[in-house]
């Protein structure tokens, strides 16, 4: 039997997107397991834009024959679009230097079949075994050092890596390093960030250390999209936790690690099952 496809799409708002889709799919006898959709009237992205996340039974029908069959459609709305496998797993690549909560989090979801991801690579500025303290098992790890004058030349490493891999998602978890602009737009919209949601109040070393002497009552994670923006791209999942006068500093960064595994994974869900769309500096996210 034929797996599920998701059809994602985004594009300028006209009346009748919606009934040519499902028309569409009807007329091919797939049947909708699962539509959303939503329509930003604000204009965020220069106009009144829809967007549409569609899950469908194929009925025999070849992925490659409905891709074809809807190009046309797709080309009378001026549609950005996709149609992929529903439980194919995505290539992702994870990049850590020295905090692996992140990472270990993502491993264990993974082989929990709770992300829908297929680890091709670890790729660490640090030794494997200052980096990881966990068993990687047979997944490749590659140490890519980078200093001021040999950015360019890791960059060009790791993009290389990333094509040898066919690496759909790059993941940043904890990454201590600032991709350059060029790194940047390479793989935009497809490398995932994890910071803590302090920014831009609480910069540089020891976050958590200078918000407990500010006396915060909320510590939150932020996952997003990386640009060229320094921490600034589109956010995808974001959550908060509460604090109190009588949690230390090492509270803080107890909590705010747990809370930043958590966001970054729900990230990476949300993106491996196709739910996360772009619309210019922000995101429609389809939750499910």
């Amino acid at each position: 039997m034929a797996q599920p496809l998701i059809l994602t799409l985004a594009c300028p708002d006209r009346p009748g997107i919606t009934a040519r889709v499902t028309g569409f799919l009807f007329e091919r006898n797939c049947n909708i397991l699962d539509a959303q959709q939503f329509n930003d009237r604000a204009g965020n992205g220069g106009g009144d834009r829809f967007f549409m996340r569609v899950v469908f039974d194929p009925d025999g029908s070849t992925a490659e024959g409905l891709r074809s069959d809807f190009a046309a459609l797709a080309g009378e709305f001026a549609m950005e679009w996709t149609m992929v496998t529903e439980d194919r797993p995505r290539r992702t690549i994870i990049l850590v230097s020295k905090f692996d909560h992140c990472l270990v989090d993502l491993l264990y979801r993974w082989r929990t079949g709770e992300l829908p991801i297929d680890p091709v690579a670890i790729v660490s500025n640090h030794p494997r075994e200052a980096a990881i303290r966990v068993d990687i098992g047979d997944i490749p790890f590659h140490h890519i050092p980078v200093t001021p004058d040999t950015k360019p030349q890791a960059e060009a490493a790791f993009r290389e890596l990333a094509d040898e891999t066919d690496a759909e998602l790059i993941v940043l978890a904890r990454y201590m390093q600032v991709f350059s602009d060029e790194q940047s737009a390479h793989f935009a919209g497809r490398c995932i960030n994890i910071h803590h949601s302090f920014l831009p109040g609480f910069k540089g070393a020891r976050p958590y250390h200078q918000a407990h002497e500010r006396g915060v009552k909320i510590i939150g994670a932020t996952a997003h999209f990386v640009t060229a923006d320094l921490d600034e791209g589109p956010i995808i999942h974001q959550d908060v936790e509460r604090i109190t006068h009588a949690d230390s500093p090492e509270d803080l960064v107890r909590k705010g690690r747990d809370i930043e595994r958590r966001v970054l994974a729900e990230a990476v869900r949300l993106f491996a099952q196709e739910r996360v769309l772009m619309n210019a500096g922000r995101t429609v996210v389809f939750r499910g």
